[in-house]
C-alpha cells in the first residue's frame, strides 16, 4: 500500500497510469481527494498465492478476440477465477488499516505516515465499530497500460463509487482486479498490441458531488487550442458513461492567461437537457439514478466563476505536464470546493478546420460530432448487450448511450450514433483513437432510424442523411484540407518537390495514410519495446536476443510491407535511462541526474553493441524478405567516429546496410561537423528539433520556468538548420525533419525556403503540411 501523495510518474509499474497521474497532481498543488493505492505488487501476490497465473494465460491464448462469444466466455472464466480466490491476509490487513486512516483525513491533506499509523489507526479501529463513521470511498482501477499518450484505455476497467464498509471495500477491490479481464479490456489490449499488463487499485475518499464533469485542455473534436468543459449535476459517471448529454463550455486559453480580459474568456455555452442525475442516496446509502427536478433539467450547471476557475486549473495542469493537452475529471461539492480525480494525456486531437459542407436535403438527425469523419452503411440498433453480437462489418451502430462494452464491436463498425452522451464520454474518446466517425447527443436516433436502413454519416457537422449521399463533391474524409492542384499519395511528388513523410510508432490505420505520403521519416522502436514489456538490456543479459530480433521484425514488417517500396527510416534505440524503468528488468537502469543528456542514443548503442547488432540483424533479415526499403537512422550523433563504428558493425552483418545509414541532427556537435559527417558516407540527415533547441539554447525543456525562453524559431536554431541544409544539398545528402516542429506550418514554410528535401510530420498534420508546402513552393516559383 502507498499513499497517493507519495507516488509519481516514475512509479507507473507499481501504481498504474491513473495513480501516477494523481500523485503528480498533488505535487503540482492541485486539490485531490485523499487516498491510497493497492499496488500491482499486491495483485501479483494475489495471483501467485492462489496459483492462477497459468490458468489465466492459457484462457487468453485460446481466445479469439474478434469472436464476441469466445471473448465473453473467456472473460467470464477469468473473472470467476479471480472473484473466487482469497485475498492474502496480510494484504487485506494493510488495506483495511489504510482505509480506516481516511476517517481523519480531509481532501488535499497530507498526513505524515509515522504519526498517522499510531494516532489515526487507533482512532480508526474504534470508529470501525460504527459503520456510519467509516468513510465512503471510490474504488478505481489503475492499470500499468493505461492513460498512455496513444491509448487512453478509457473505461476499459471498472470503478465503484460510495463503497461504505470493509466488506464492500474488499469485494470492490477484487472486482477491480477482475475487470482487467473484461471483454472490452482484453480486446482493447490485443488491438493495441499490449501483452504485458498489471493493475493497481486506487482507494479515495468520496466527494459528495453537487456537480461534476470533464475538462479537455484542447478541443478533441476540432483540434482547436481552446478549453472544453462538460458538466452535469451529481456524479460525473453519467458523462463518462455517456448516460446524459452534458452542458458544454468553451474557454479561450489566451484570455485566461491575459487576466485583464478574463471576463470575456468564455467563448461558448451550450445548455443541455439533463433529465437524469446519478448521486449518493443518504437513505439507502447507495448510488442511485433518479429523474432531475424540473428546475435543474435546463439549468446551467456551472457558474461563470466556476468555469473560469476550472479553466485556470486546466492551464496549470497542462503546464505541469510539459504543455501536453490533458483530459481531466473534476467534482464540485456543495460548498463549491473543486477536486480533481483524474488527469491523463489526450490521445487524439482532430484537425477539423476544413470540415465538409452541409447539404440541405435528406437530413434525418443532428447531433454533436464527437469523432470527425464520414461513413455510409446499414443501421444496427443496439438496445441491449445481447444485441451487440449482431453487429457486422461496415454496420453503423445506433444506440441510446455510448458504452465501453461496445469497444470490441466498434472495430467492425463504420460509424457510431448515440441519443445521449457528450464529446468527452469514454466511447467517444475510444472512437477518436480508433478513427471511427461518431455522432453523440442525437436525442432520438434510436427512434427515427430503423434497422438495416442505409444512411450517410457526416461526423464533422454531426448530421445523419437518409440513403447514400455523395459528400465527395464537397470534401471527402480522406481528402479534406487538400489544396487544389495537389494530389494525395505518391503521385503528389509531381505537384510539390518537397517530400512529405510520416512519423510512426504503430501500424494502426496506416493503410489509409500510406497513399498520402512518400515514406516514413521516423519509425520509433521504443513503443514496440514498451508494448513487449521487457527491457532489451534484460533480454541481452538473459541471452534472449533472438526474442528481441523477432519482436522488432514483427513490429517493423507490417510497416515496411505497406510502404514498400517507399523508404522507411528506422531509428535505432533511443530510450533515456528513466523511460524504460517500469519494464521487466528496467529496475537495473542507472539513475542519472539528467537522463536527456545522459546514456542514450548511439553512444549507448556502441557501449552495448549486442543490442545494436540485434536491431541491425532484424533489419537485415527483413531485407532478406524483400523489404529493402528499410534504412537505419542513428540518434544523438556527436562524432564521425560514432558513424564509422556503426558502419563497421553494419558491415559485419550486411554490406547493404552500410549504404543505408543516416543520422539524426540534434546536437550542436553534429551541426558544426556536418560536412565531415556527410563525407563519411551517410545517406540522409533528419533534424530532431526538441533536443536541438534544448542544446543550442542551453534550456532544459522540462523546466517550466524557462519555457517562455525556449523556441524552435530562435534565430540560432534556424541558422543552424539552414547551414546544415546548405551543406547537405551541396554534397548530395537528403535533408529532413522528424521533430515535433515538422508538424507546424510555420516551420514547414521556413524549411521549404531553406531547401529541405523532405518533411516528416505526425499523422494528423499530413494534410496541413502538404498544403503549406504546396503554397510555399508556388510562392517561390512566382517570386
Amino acid at each position: 500500500m502507498v499513499s497517493i501523495n507519495e507516488v509519481g510518474r516514475g512509479q507507473i509499474d507499481q501504481v498504474g497510469g491513473k495513480g501516477a497521474n494523481l500523485g503528480e497532481l498533488i505535487k503540482s498543488g492541485i486539490p485531490v481527494p485523499p487516498g491510497f493505492v493497492v499496488t500491482t505488487s499486491s495483485f501479483k501476490q494475489f495471483i501467485e498465492d492462489n496459483d492462477i497465473k497459468d490458468q489465466i494465460e492459457q484462457i487468453i491464448l485460446q481466445t479469439d478476440v474478434d469472436d464476441s462469444l469466445s471473448l465473453t466466455e473467456s472473460s467470464s472464466k477469468i473473472k470467476k477465477i479471480i472473484l473466487s480466490s482469497k485475498v492474502p491476509s496480510e494484504i487485506e490487513r494493510k488495506i483495511i488499516e489504510n482505509y480506516q486512516k481516511l476517517i481523519t483525513k480531509r481532501a488535499g491533506e497530507v498526513i505524515d505516515s509515522n504519526t498517522a499509523s499510531a494516532s489515526s489507526s487507533a482512532a480508526g479501529t474504534a470508529a470501525a465499530a460504527e459503520e456510519d463513521l467509516l468513510p465512503l470511498v471510490a474504488i478505481r482501477s489503475s492499470a500499468t497500460a493505461e492513460d498512455l499518450p496513444n491509448a487512453s484505455f478509457a473505461g476499459q476497467q471498472s470503478s465503484f463509487l460510495n463503497v461504505k464498509n470493509e466488506l464492500e471495500l474488499m469485494e470492490s477491490i477484487r472486482k477491480c482486479w477482475a475487470s482487467l479481464y473484461e471483454p472490452r479490456a482484453i480486446f482493447y489490449r490485443f488491438k493495441n498490441k499490449i501483452s504485458k499488463v498489471s493493475i493497481a487499485v486506487i482507494v479515495q475518499k468520496m466527494i459528495e458531488s453537487d456537480k461534476s464533469g470533464i475538462m479537455f485542455t484542447v478541443d478533441p473534436t476540432t483540434g482547436e487550442n481552446t478549453i472544453l468543459i462538460e458538466a452535469t449535476w451529481g456524479l460525473g459517471e453519467s458523462i463518462v458513461g455517456g448516460e446524459i448529454s452534458p452542458d458544454s463550455y468553451h474557454v479561450s486559453k489566451q484570455k485566461i492567461k491575459e487576466k485583464a480580459i478574463i471576463d470575456n474568456a468564455i467563448t461558448d455555452i451550450k445548455i443541455a437537457q439533463k433529465t437524469k442525475i446519478i448521486a449518493f442516496d443518504t437513505t439507502s446509502k447507495t448510488t442511485i439514478t433518479y429523474d432531475s427536478p424540473p428546475d435543474k433539467i435546463n439549468a446551467q450547471v456551472l457558474t461563470k466563476e466556476q468555469i473560469l476557475k476550472l479553466a485556470s486549473y486546466g492551464l496549470m495542469i497542462e503546464k505541469y505536464y510539459d504543455d501536453q493537452p490533458q483530459d481531466i475529471e473534476f467534482a464540485i461539492d456543495k460548498s463549491e470546493n473543486i477536486f480533481f480525480v483524474q488527469s491523463r494525456p489526450i490521445t487524439t486531437k482532430a484537425d477539423n478546420k476544413n470540415k465538409i459542407d452541409i447539404i440541405d436535403k435528406n437530413q434525418l438527425i443532428k447531433g454533436i460530432g464527437a469523432s470527425p469523419g464520414t461513413a455510409v452503411g446499414k443501421v444496427k440498433i443496439i438496445k441491449t448487450k445481447d444485441s451487440i453480437k449482431n453487429i457486422e462489418k461496415g454496420d453503423i451502430i445506433v444506440t441510446a448511450m455510448t458504452s465501453p462494452d461496445l469497444v470490441p464491436s466498434m472495430n467492425k463498425s463504420s460509424a457510431i450514433i448515440t441519443d445521449l452522451g457528450g464529446r468527452t464520454c469514454h466511447a467517444a474518446i475510444v472512437s477518436r483513437e480508433m478513427g471511427i466517425p461518431a455522432i453523440v447527443g442525437a436525442q432520438n436516433a434510436t427512434i427515427i432510424l430503423q434497422d438495416n436502413q442505409v444512411i450517410t454519416v457526416d461526423a464533422f457537422n454531426g448530421i445523419v442523411y437518409d440513403g447514400v449521399v455523395d459528400l465527395s463533391s464537397d470534401t471527402s474524409i480522406s481528402e479534406y484540407q487538400k489544396p487544389s492542384g495537389v494530389e494525395s499519395g505518391s503521385g503528389s511528388s509531381d505537384s510539390i518537390k518537397t517530400k512529405i513523410k510520416i512519423n510512426l510508432a504503430f501500424v494502426k490505420n496506416i493503410e489509409e495514410i500510406e497513399p498520402k505520403v512518400e515514406g516514413v521519416g521516423l519509425l520509433r522502436l521504443e513503443h514496440m519495446i514498451a508494448q513487449y514489456g521487457t527491457h532489451p538490456a534484460k533480454l541481452m543479459r538473459d541471452n534472449r536476443l533472438d526474442d528481441y530480433i523477432q519482436m522488432l521484425m514483427d513490429g517493423i514488417r507490417p510497416i515496411a510491407k505497406i510502404f514498400n517500396p517507399k523508404p522507411v527510416w528506422v531509428r535505432t534505440l533511443d530510450a533515456r535511462t528513466d523511460e524504460f524503468r517500469n519494464l521487466v528488468g528496467g529496475e537495473e537502469e542507472p539513475h542519472e541526474s539528467n537522463p536527456m543528456l545522459g546514456w542514450h542514443g548511439i553512444r549507448r548503442s556502441l557501449d552495448e553493441p549486442a543490442l545494436l547488432k540485434a536491431e541491425l540483424n532484424a533489419i537485415k533479415k527483413l531485407h532478406d524478405e524483400g523489404f529493402t526499403n528499410l534504412y537505419v537512422m542513428l540518434p544523438f550523433v556527436i562524432s564521425v567516429e560514432e558513424v564509422q563504428k556503426s558502419k563497421e558493425i553494419c558491415r559485419e552483418i550486411s554490406s547493404t546496410l552500410e549504404n543505408k545509414i543516416g543520422i539524426m541532427v540534434e546536437t550542436p556537435a553534429a551541426i558544426l561537423i556536418i560536412e565531415e559527417l556527410c563525407k563519411e558516407g551517410i545517406s540522409f540527415v533528419s533534424f530532431g528539433t526538441n533536443d536541438l533547441t534544448q542544446l543550442i539554447l542551453g534550456i532544459d525543456r522540462n523546466n517550466e520556468r524557462l519555457s517562455r525562453l525556449s523556441s524552435v524559431f530562435h534565430p540560432a536554431v534556424l541558422k543552424s538548420m539552414k547551414m546544415v541544409i546548405e551543406v547537405c544539398n551541396r554534397l548530395g545528402v537528403e535533408t529532413s525533419i522528424c521533430g515535433e516542429s515538422g508538424s507546424q506550418s510555420e516551420m514547414a514554410q521556413i524549411l521549404v525556403r531553406y531547401g529541405i528535401k523532405s518533411i516528416s510530420c505526425n499523422r494528423d498534420a499530413i494534410d496541413l503540411i502538404r498544403t503549406t508546402v504546396f503554397e510555399e513552393e508556388q510562392r517561390m516559383m512566382k517570386s
